[in-house]
């Protein structure tokens, strides 16, 4: 019983201590995220011959050449299209009051447009807000070099850690397993092979995925002439973390915008078929060859996860949600294994089984 009380009197502790730090965590947790997805690849070179500190320096270099790449190609095109987007919320907003709220008071007899003049101010002021964040929030930073300091030197925290962490991974849990308890080492080390493959097929394989849909929906966008086709199809990827909201919230926002661009019916097909064939290639060929039935997590546990974890603590919470949600799955499936196995559940099966093998 004392036992127990110091495991929770430590595991509250580390919680407090958690949520202490929180604030300076980010870049650690960031960096593990990057040090884990980069350790398989760092091994393979290692087996190859190489030594780990050029191996690691090799995935160092080419994690580094993506990044960079990602932020040179997208990011000017990002900002464009969401200039755009903001230019064209008033015509949007035209359209909603003089075209569909007439249809909708004709069909039900509401008189819908006072609603649609405060949504209209609402919204109005909310983009103006939105254009002028960016700006604000560079000049509040400006006037405390504190905080540009404490920002800068975060960001810069995020390389140097994951090159050490990378560095010294295999060490690093080596040293985990050997200082474990022996009797409850083979659990422990069963665990951690679960959660290693969870995390894994979460991780690597989740990201690969929701990559791969972002370009076959940009992709396919921009071959329809869609404005914000790059915009709707990241979009699309990143919330396809959760199982056809990528899909659901594609072809709403696309369909909204081919319709104003085009005035017309015909090319909400070439959306719908875009991303026919995005579910086609994540049900036949990405979900069976890199995530397989791994994972588990059902799409309502991934939304709480997400909510939860950023309500708790912040980005460092919606960061570590996911893979922490994997890994409490997992646990709770060994824990109900062995409730199913135990004389709580069926104390007959059980003493029927022992009489059977005595």
């Amino acid at each position: 019983m004392r036992r127990q009380w110091w495991l929770v009197l430590g595991l509250a502790g580390l919680m407090w201590l958690f949520i202490s730090l929180q604030p300076i965590l980010t870049p650690f947790f960031v960096s593990m995220i990057l040090a884990y997805l980069g350790d398989p690849l760092a091994d393979r070179l290692e087996a190859r011959g190489l030594s780990r500190r050029l191996s690691v320096s090799l995935v160092f270099l080419l994690l580094s050449v993506i990044l960079l790449l990602a932020l040179l190609l997208l990011v000017p095109v990002l900002g464009r299209q969401i200039g755009q987007l903001i230019e064209s919320v008033p015509a949007m907003l035209n359209w909603l009051q003089d075209t569909l709220v007439p249809w909708i008071q004709s069909l039900t007899g509401q008189d819908l447009s006072t609603d649609i003049d405060a949504l209209r101010q609402a919204l109005m002021a909310n983009w103006k807000e939105t254009g002028t964040f960016a700006a604000t929030l560079l000049a509040q930073v400006s006037r405390s070099g504190l905080a540009l300091a404490a920002w800068v030197g975060n960001l810069a925290l995020i390389p140097v850690v994951t090159f050490y962490l990378l560095l010294d991974w295999d060490r690093l849990t080596a040293k985990l397993h050997g200082s474990l308890p022996r009797q409850w080492e083979p659990a422990v080390v069963r665990l951690a092979r679960e959660c290693d493959e969870v995390l894994s097929a979460f991780l690597r394989g989740q990201l690969i995925v929701m990559l791969c849909l972002g370009i076959i929906y940009a992709l396919g966008l921009t071959l329809l002439g869609l404005r914000f086709a790059l915009l709707i199809g990241l979009l699309s990827g990143l919330v396809s973390i959760v199982p056809y909201l990528g899909v659901i919230v594609g072809i709403s926002v696309a369909g909204v915008v081919a319709f104003f661009q085009f005035d017309s019916w015909l090319p909400l097909l070439g959306v719908g078929a875009v991303f026919a064939v995005g579910q086609l290639v994540e049900s036949l060929v990405l979900q069976p060859k890199l995530l397989g039935d791994k994972i588990g997590l059902h799409p309502v546990a991934v939304i709480f996860a997400v909510l939860a974890g950023g309500q708790l603590f912040g980005f460092t919470g919606v960061l570590l949600a996911l893979p922490v949600a994997a890994v409490i799955m997992v646990v709770l499936r060994y824990l109900h294994e062995h409730y199913k196995n135990s004389t709580l559940y069926d104390a007959h099966g059980i003493e029927r089984q022992d009489e059977e093998a005595s």
